[in-house]
């Protein structure tokens, strides 16, 4: 898959790779598309908070999976890239 029609969790924002693998479950089982498995589980969200939340707890992963990238570079890309993303779209 091309970098163009690579598809993110639209609520974390994780890549989702090639396959179903990280797909979130919809409440009878199926695949969900749009949601990791780590956000979406059996239909509901497994995170309650809100963006500005999310984005915490993603900083330092994002950090840490990118080295020449500061926490606060990390955070300001987050804070323009996440409200365009499904889930906090309307929030």
């Amino acid at each position: 898959m091309n970098k163009m029609n690579q598809r993110f969790c639209q609520c974390c924002g994780m890549p989702m790779g090639d396959t179903d693998e990280l797909y979130g479950t919809n409440a009878d089982g199926s695949k969900n598309e749009e949601y990791c498995r780590y956000c979406f589980e059996n239909g509901d969200f497994t995170f309650p908070g809100t963006m500005e939340e999310m984005i915490e707890i993603c900083v330092p992963k994002m950090a840490a999976a990118n080295p020449d990238m500061s926490e606060e570079e990390a955070r300001r890309g987050m804070l323009e890239w996440f409200p365009t993303l499904k889930r906090w779209k309307n929030n």
